[in-house]
């Protein structure tokens, strides 16, 4: 403890220098934070996005189905699946889906399209599936004989609410699956591509349109945060039997892990960058230091202080440099950050559009994660670390008598 207040009295001796160096530690920190927070908070935008959209953070299939997607490969849910869903804890709510692609009709016009039959309470949990509604048209009820149709798909085939929507295609194992069905909802999908090819109908009335009873093809499952995901994962692979098996968003969305990785490894080059400057800053106010009191570190050492004592005052003062540095940025961006997670900023333009078109919503997101402070404070104590071995040689090699001379 006297090393350390020794090392907190050294440092306010020259306070100039001292706010010096704090003040490029704050910067540095001020503004790797904001970008780090920035960039984590638009990767999980873009997650969400993806997951809530559509997919789920996890889904459990038939282990044939994502390579070959037909209603031939769906299985069963009984209660004792449903209630090894419910045991793991980091799973909020799933959804049951019955998937299959089949032609779209409306008069003379025809279109390929994906079905899919889901609970309308459940999915509108999972996936806020109503918000997409059209403002003349209605979400649909648990057991209602209606579709709700993706906005471009109702707009090549002519279609209005109250329009009826012919559906002909195969059911399961081969079996003819035709039906006619009332426009309930016009989707306004921001994603052209989903936009263009879905369309929703009841659970039961997909059931009986592909001749499929109490049979799915997947469960979509979501978890409270995205770092439940691979504990969730984890434990229903271990309970699930086959032939079921689990895919996280991540097994499903390959483009997108493959899309954040390589933006990340652009981010990571850029705040590299700006740590680098903040280094050699540190390092030139510690030569700078060292340059000065080579004739206090003499005086002290020749009236009998150790030099390993002297080396481990130094190293506390520049720890103490780096700790205030990291604090008061922090203290700086927090606010910034928390303020800005709770309101993210709007794009416009070709890069709204692009957005759009990806299905993510046009927004610059901040993150509040622990991660992103806590990545700051490794970076810099482990650039302190590494600074501090200057001024460790710099006393070993010290001369004491020329030292008193100069």
């Amino acid at each position: 403890m006297n090393n350390l207040k020794m090392a907190w009295r050294n440092l306010w001796r020259n306070k100039r220098r001292t706010l010096i160096t704090v003040s490029s530690i704050f910067f540095g920190v001020f503004l790797a934070a904001l970008m780090n927070s920035m960039q984590e908070g638009s990767y999980s935008s873009m997650i969400d996005n993806v997951v809530k959209f559509y997919s789920g953070y996890i889904q459990i299939q038939n282990e044939e189905y994502w390579d070959k997607k037909t209603i031939n490969n769906s299985f069963e849910i009984n209660e004792e699946l449903t209630d090894k869903i419910e045991k793991v804890q980091e799973i909020t709510n799933y959804s049951e889906r019955l998937e299959s692609f089949c032609l779209a009709s409306s008069e003379t016009i025809t279109q390929g399209a994906l079905i899919v039959g889901v609970n309308p309470d459940k999915e509108n949990e999972v996936t806020s599936l109503s918000k997409w509604i059209r403002e003349d048209g209605q979400y649909l009820k648990n057991g209602e004989n209606g579709v709700l149709v993706g906005e471009l798909l109702s707009k090549h085939l002519k279609l209005n609410v109250g329009d009826t929507l012919v559906i002909i295609g195969q059911g399961y194992h081969g079996v003819s699956a035709a039906g006619k069905y009332p426009v309930k909802g016009i989707l306004e999908f921001p994603s052209p591509e989903l936009s263009k090819r879905f369309i929703y109908m009841d659970i039961n009335i997909a059931q009986e349109l592909f001749s499929a009873p109490n049979r799915f093809t997947s469960i979509a499952l979501m978890v409270e945060n995205q770092q439940y995901v691979d504990i969730a994962n984890k434990e229903l692979a271990s309970i699930i039997e086959k032939p079921l098996t689990t895919m996280s968003w991540a097994e499903m969305q390959p483009e997108l892990v493959q899309m954040i990785g390589s933006d990340r490894a652009g981010g990571v080059l850029m705040i590299s960058i700006l740590y680098i400057v903040i280094g050699f800053g540190i390092f030139g106010t510690i030569m700078m230091l060292m340059a000065e009191r080579k004739r206090e570190f003499a005086v002290m050492i020749s009236v009998g202080m150790r030099k390993m004592k002297l080396v481990l005052i130094v190293i506390y003062e520049t720890i103490l440099i780096g700790v205030l540095g990291v604090l008061s940025g922090f203290i700086a961006s927090s606010p910034i950050i928390s303020y800005m997670s709770q309101n993210p900023i709007p794009l416009g333009g070709d890069a709204a559009q692009w957005m759009i078109d990806m299905g993510i919503e046009p927004v610059f997101a901040f993150s509040m994660a622990p991660e992103v402070f806590l990545k700051q404070a490794i970076i810099i104590f482990v650039m302190v670390l590494f600074v501090a071995i200057y001024p460790i040689a710099s006393i070993k090699r010290l001369k004491v008598i020329q030292a008193l001379r100069g």
